[in-house]
């Protein structure tokens, strides 16, 4: 008889997310978890079959955890990571055409130290950003199931307890990551305006934290997808603006 490691019971994040007490040692154990099993066959199954491009590489296939300083006053929310992308580089929006519209846009307004990402140790670096995903593991279709966003969601609401003393903005990329947001907002205690806020791009919302000491600006975007950007539903400027505008409200210097 098959005995599940704690790793691949769907209560792990549950139990284990609590436990660790700094933005570190979360970004650590989120990355042993083993709680979905079609996610964990998928990114497993992706990293052995490979694509062409990338044969000589040795996946992650693993959760991907998020990326950027523990005191991030900007808090940027995608899906999850890529297939041949994050889940190949290890780090989240690195390898994938959504990352290089990413990084691009935070690079020309200086927030980060180059303009592309291309693996976990190329030496970026993020200045007062934190990337983060409400699901760490590269779904089939980019689709997870909504049981797999709620098996997952310990994991991220945790981690905005831990940033939430220096936190001040939220960008969303994507109606997805808006509207897996609202709710771990809401049940973690934060304050909603009600109606609750409907996804636009440049759309926002004030939120007011759980201790009742401040109002975080909740901005949306869509999401800087390959597909998005080539029929220019979002474009570098707008992507751009968008995020000198978190920078504004969250109090980061950004350049022309």
């Amino acid at each position: 008889m098959h005995t599940r490691h704690p790793e691949e019971r769907d209560d792990f994040p549950v139990v284990t997310a609590p436990r660790a007490h700094t933005v570190r040692d979360l970004d650590s154990v989120v990355a042993t978890c083993r709680a979905c099993p079609r996610l964990v066959a998928w990114r497993e199954d992706v990293a052995r079959v490979k694509r062409r491009a990338f044969t000589d590489w040795d996946y992650w296939a693993r959760p991907v955890p998020g990326f950027g300083p523990p005191d991030a006053p900007l808090v940027i929310i995608g899906l999850a990571p890529a297939a041949h992308g994050g889940n190949r580089t290890g780090r989240i929006f690195t390898g994938d055409p959504s990352g290089d519209a990413l990084y691009a846009a935070l690079y020309d307004i200086g927030l980060c130290s180059q303009p592309t990402s291309t693996h976990r140790d190329d030496g970026m670096e993020l200045y007062g950003v934190r990337i983060t995903v409400p699901v760490h593991c590269a779904p089939p279709d980019n689709r997870p199931t909504t049981t797999e966003r709620d098996t997952c969601r310990p994991w991220l609401v945790h981690e905005l307890e831990l940033l939430r003393p220096t936190l001040r903005t939220f960008v969303t990329l994507g109606a997805f990551a808006w509207q897996a947001l609202l709710p771990v907002l809401a049940g973690a205690g934060w304050r909603l305006p009600r109606p609750r806020p409907v996804f636009g791009h440049g759309a926002e919302a004030l939120i007011v934290d759980p201790q009742g000491e401040r109002e975080v600006c909740l901005i949306g975007t869509y999401h800087p997808s390959q597909r998005n950007m080539s029929t220019r539903t979002l474009t570098p400027t707008m992507l751009r603006d968008v995020l000198r505008r978190a920078a504004e409200v969250a109090g980061l210097p950004t350049r022309n």
